[in-house]
């Protein structure tokens, strides 16, 4: 009933797609290389220090979350998770008094200090997202953008 339609091979190629892209990879290796690495390993000592104690169990988990997302976050972003309630609410608050504020300024002063290069500016805004999650952690899921 319908001709199909041919597919137009001349728009331009889109080299960001997938979790497997080469720009992703190149970003995420670069950034591992200029610092985030050392964002990645201070999240992981943070959730090591806090999986110490029982009391801090629960933002162990978030903090390992946010180090796993440190260590490569180009192809990925945080999310709310839908089934967090007033818990992790509650949690987030105790986070942010605690821990969440100084991490969340560490990042700025970061980003703040990358911003200042061309080459810089995607690190300056994985900074920024991570300082974003790092203000509250609890209830958030990190998913692979695609």
């Amino acid at each position: 009933m319908y001709a199909e339609r041919p597919i137009d091979r001349r728009v331009t190629p889109h080299y960001d797609r997938g979790p497997g892209s080469p720009i992703r990879l190149l970003l995420n290796v670069a950034w591992l290389i200029c610092g985030g690495a050392m964002a990645g390993i201070g999240w992981l000592i943070a959730a090591a220090i806090m999986a110490v104690t029982i009391i801090g169990l629960p933002w162990a988990f978030a903090a390992f979350r946010i180090a796993m997302y440190s260590f490569l976050p180009f192809g990925q972003e945080i999310r709310h998770r839908p089934g967090a309630g007033v818990l992790s609410t509650l949690g987030n608050i105790i986070w942010f008094v605690l821990a969440g504020w100084w991490l969340a300024i560490g990042h700025l002063i970061l980003a703040g200090g990358l911003a200042l290069t061309i080459i810089g500016l995607p690190f300056a805004w994985a900074h920024l997202k991570l300082a974003g999650a790092s203000l509250f952690p609890v209830g958030k899921e990190v998913v692979t953008r695609i």
